[in-house]
Parts: C-alpha cells; structure tokens; sequence
C-alpha cells in the first residue's frame, strides 16, 4: 500500500511541475504573457514576448528572420508581403509590424487588448504563432 500511495504522489507531483506545468502554460497564453496579471494581453505585451521570441528564433545572432527560421510561424507569401525591403528576411522592427497586424485582427472589438476569447479565434491563433 505505501507503494501505491508514492506512485500516486509521484504522478501527482509530475503533473504539477516540469513538461506539464510548461504545457499548462503554453496552453494559457494568457498566464504566459500578461505581465501586468489583469487577464488580458494589451499591444505592449504581446510585442515583448515577440522580441523574446525573435530572440529565440535567431540561433546565428545575424539580427534577422529567413524563411527557414521562420518555420511553421509565416507563410512565404507573409513573408514576402512583411519584407518590405524584399531581402528575404525580416528585422525585429518588420517582425514586430506583422505582430501588430495580427494584434489588431485579433482585437475586432478595439478595447486595445485580447482575452481568451479573442485568442481562441483564427486571428488570435495566427498571433500566437508568433509569440511561440
């Protein structure tokens, strides 16, 4: 029985911690991003987890995206439509300006911030891909 009592502990101990206390949170963007903790996520918020993100996605440190680090978050059409110098590549500051897009599509009601809602929608999906 008290071995039975431990595994129990064990599992109950694991599902509060580690890879799935991370799943929890990256399934609550909400709880991830919202730095001033009032259940919603607002421009300025959204745009420093994707400078963290931009920061994570540059492995060679050369100051900007390519397709191939972009993987999975930008279409190359979205691509080529946030490259406005047409180099193939997009800065922090054009990165930043397709979050802001997305922010906004995300945002149909206009109050400046997004909940849960508003995330869970195609739009807000969108932008979550490149937060992540």
């Amino acid at each position: 029985m008290k071995s039975r009592g431990l595994v129990i502990l064990i599992l109950a101990a694991a599902a509060f911690s580690g890879p799935a206390l991370a799943a929890s949170n990256r399934a609550d963007p909400i709880k991830m991003f919202d730095t001033d903790n009032d259940g919603t996520l607002d421009l300025a918020e959204v745009k420093k987890a994707a400078s963290a993100m931009f920061a994570k996605l540059n492995p060679d440190k050369d100051d900007t995206l390519d397709a191939r680090e972009l993987r999975g978050r930008l279409s190359a059409k979205e691509l080529a439509a946030a490259d406005p110098d047409h180099d193939g590549t997009l800065t922090l500051d054009e990165y930043l300006a397709v979050v802001e897009q997305r922010f906004n599509a995300a945002n149909p009601d206009k109050d400046g911030t997004l909940d849960a809602k508003e995330l869970r929608s195609p739009a807000g999906r969108a932008l979550l891909r490149l937060l992540r």
